[in-house]
């Protein structure tokens, strides 16, 4: 057997030792060109990547390939239509990590309005600071919190900020009814309403065709000028562009990434280099999955997955996105 593992910068050190079990692994790093990564597909049996785009080249070079293993959820990098044209089976592991990426989203926007960073900035640099009106913080309860996607990682950010801290909480997803949104403690709205009432916006949805820049210039322009955007869902979400400009201008308060367009970021150079070293934004490098518990689930659940195609056993896909579940062969469904 012959496995490649993109994405080598990201440590699964379980997985590797156990592919190394069931016969050669390569690893490539992230940013491998796509003629690389087609050059060491062709005669594999088996791709796993995570931000690595895998194109319909990359594709149609793999003459063996019995699967492509996203080990993370998002699966926009990857071509799907032309993976099952080639009956290629494609699976993301979609639940390792709810709980965990609703945490971090969480910590960004409690930082944010407590103002952690600027504080904690201000005791470095003088040992203390006095209760003057530049350090006031927010309180979360009785905000209205908004949600754009009310997925497993958006149910669990609403619960953490209704049940938890008693704010108001709205959501936007045609997906979810309002029925099912008010057993779970959230109003359903759409998406005009959603920006014009949240004094905290967090993006929880898949990106896609419809998706993409869903939150652009027009959007933020609707936004209170009070208000927080957290993004730990996709970079693609954003026009980037438009969030800086909105931010430099004091159009809105602040904002919590951990997600961007393109990654990795840069100090200069970046679309998003203008925000660095500004007091209210808070940026992360992508990684509000990354706890003990999450990777445990992550290298777990891709293991099975592996097994399942290097047995050709259909793999199982618990992702209930249509993409995946346009899949005709070679999986079955949870």
């Amino acid at each position: 057997m012959k496995i490649v593992r993109t994405d080598r910068e990201l440590e699964t050190p379980r997985i590797d030792a156990e592919l190394r079990r069931r016969g050669e692994l390569v690893l490539l790093p992230e940013g491998v060109d796509e003629a690389t990564l087609a050059a060491a597909v062709a005669d594999a049996d088996l791709l796993l990547m995570c931000y690595t785009p895998v194109t319909a080249r990359v594709i149609d070079a793999a003459t063996r390939l019995k699967a492509i293993v996203k080990y993370g959820v998002g699966i926009d990098a990857i071509d799907i239509p032309a993976a099952i044209a080639r009956g290629i089976p494609v699976v993301n592991i979609p639940e390792y990590a709810e709980e965990t990426v609703a945490e971090g989203a969480f910590a960004l926007m409690i930082a944010l309005l407590k103002g952690l960073v600027p504080l904690d900035r201000q005791m470095q640099r003088a040992g203390w600071a006095w209760p003057t009106e530049r350090w006031r913080g927010r309180d979360l309860a009785g905000r209205t919190v908004g949600i754009l996607g009310l997925g497993r990682i958006g149910r669990s950010f609403a619960r953490m900020a209704g049940q938890g801290f008693r704010a108001r909480v709205i959501a936007c997803d045609p997906q979810v009814s309002s029925e099912r949104m008010a057993a779970l403690g959230v109003g359903k709205v759409d998406l005009a309403t959603l920006l014009a009432e949240a004094d905290v916006l967090s993006l929880h949805c898949t990106l896609n065709d419809t998706t993409r820049h869903i939150i652009g210039a027009a959007e933020l322009a609707t936004m209170k000028p009070g208000a927080l955007l957290i993004n730990s869902s996709r970079g693609g979400l954003v026009d980037e562009a438009a969030l800086v400009a909105a931010l430099l201008e004091g159009r809105i308060a602040g904002a919590g990434l951990d997600v961007f367009a393109s990654e990795p970021l840069a100090l200069a150079g970046h679309a998003i280099s203008p925000l660095f070293g500004l007091e209210n934004v808070l940026m992360l490098p992508h990684l509000t999955f990354y706890t003990e518990e999450a990777m445990e689930r992550l290298e777990r659940e891709t293991l099975e997955r592996c097994d399942e195609a290097l047995s050709g056993q259909p793999v199982l896909v618990k992702s209930g996105d249509p993409r995946l579940r346009a899949q005709p062969k070679g999986v079955v469904f949870a």
